[in-house]
């Protein structure tokens, strides 16, 4: 077990890309120790490269988040070899179109598994251990959240549950001094569309029409997002609890178009 009791534990999911990934160099700048979750061993090894870089100290584990017991393995390792758990951020997502009359029932349970199920399971997981800390969490949400939007009916649906998630837990929560919170995010270059189907041409269109539908006129980075989860993770937001709070250059405030 580490003995710098003194720095926080990040248990970060989804870490291996994307706003996971940027969530944890942005949490390595304030010196503490990163628990990266993601699949890929080889792409782990190279994210506890870039926590070092950064000024944190790493612990990467590789795990399905939807396996029932890889997710406990995660949190069993963090305690285990940290003694404690701050923050548990749950960043890992999936997407993938379909709509009322097209979506299958297995891309159906595929969504819900990654996008609700396992973020459920992990907030369960990690609520005693949360409870002794006063720590907190957050969800990465979507501005599909709050909003309908069409082709991505269980995407929406997913992120809809964990913000109606985020708000329960932070309200039976919040009386043992655990906050929950939830970021909605709009358009934001990650691999998460192209990992949903979309090749090149079809996402650098995506892209640049989402400059459009955004108000102000541009899509949003994965560091922007990451500050924002540093922010109510810290002290400084130590009276934000059951927010879902968007950071989507204003895209929930448009109609459909």
């Amino acid at each position: 077990m580490s003995d710098n009791s003194n720095q926080r534990v990040i248990l970060v999911t989804g870490a291996t890309s994307g706003i996971g990934r940027a969530v944890t160099e942005r949490f390595a700048q304030s010196g503490a120790r990163i628990v990266a979750v993601g699949r890929n061993r080889a792409v782990l090894d190279e994210v506890d490269r870039a926590i070092s870089a950064a000024g944190g100290v790493p612990l990467s584990v590789a795990i399905d988040v939807t396996v029932e017991s890889e997710a406990q393995r995660a949190i069993d390792t963090t305690i285990q070899e940290l003694g404690r758990l701050d923050v548990l951020v749950n960043a890992a997502g999936h997407i993938s179109s379909g709509s009322i009359e097209d979506t299958s029932l297995n891309a159906w349970d595929a969504m819900m598994n990654v996008n609700l199920r396992a973020v459920f399971h992990l907030m369960n997981l990690a609520a005693p251990h949360l409870i002794r800390t006063k720590g907190n969490i957050v969800n990465v949400s979507s501005v599909t959240g709050l909003r309908s939007f069409p082709g991505v009916l269980a995407y929406c649906v997913s992120k809809a549950g964990v913000d109606q998630l985020t708000r329960c837990a932070a309200l039976e929560l919040a009386a043992k001094g655990v906050r929950v919170n939830a970021v909605n995010p709009g358009v934001v270059v990650t691999d998460i569309h192209k990992r949903g189907g979309m090749n090149d041409e079809t996402y650098a269109q995506f892209l640049e029409r989402s400059k459009t539908t955004h108000p102000l006129g541009r899509v949003g980075n994965t560091a922007e997002i990451a500050e924002l989860i540093f922010y109510l993770a810290s002290d400084q937001a130590s009276w934000i609890t059951g927010a879902t709070y968007s950071i989507d250059g204003g895209r929930a405030l448009t109609c459909a178009r």
